[in-house]
């Protein structure tokens, strides 16, 4: 769901109640493995960016919007994890679809660059922190 909220706490807060405990689980293990210079934002969902101090030519054409690195939000029927990183990697993409049925049971749904998981409580938590961890901030402005 996109969200209007200005800060990552009150887009958790205004998640129906039994969500909440999920997303915030997720969002703490993807702080907790982000490597430093990633900044948390707000751009419709709890977003990490590659700032424009560190990168300043930018998304695409628009120099004034940060280069995203990772997002996730809670839609209605699932939980979107969105890794850019994993769209100019295709190493990172692999890696991950091996990895990911050492963790979970259920069918991988995933995109380009976006997983869903339609099970709240199979969120894989170790797996999402392993995927944070493996892109710098210099990683991301190389591969562009």
């Amino acid at each position: 769901m996109q969200s209007k909220q200005l800060t990552v706490q009150a887009y958790l807060a205004e998640l129906p109640e039994e969500r909440q405990e999920a997303m915030t689980n997720l969002r703490n293990v993807i702080v907790e493995n982000l490597p430093a210079g990633f900044e948390e934002v707000m751009n419709g969902m709890p977003s990490y960016v590659v700032p424009l101090s560190t990168f300043p030519d930018g998304y695409h054409c628009t120099a004034d919007t940060p280069l995203p690195f990772l997002s996730f939000a809670s839609q209605k029927n699932f939980v979107a994890l969105y890794h850019f990183g994993m769209y100019v990697d295709q190493e990172l993409m692999k890696w991950f679809v091996a990895e990911y049925p050492k963790h979970v049971s259920t069918k991988l749904d995933i995109g380009k660059s976006c997983v869903r998981f339609k099970k709240i409580d199979q969120l894989p938590f170790e797996l999402i922190g392993q995927l944070a961890a493996k892109r710098t901030v210099r990683s991301m402005g190389r591969k562009l």
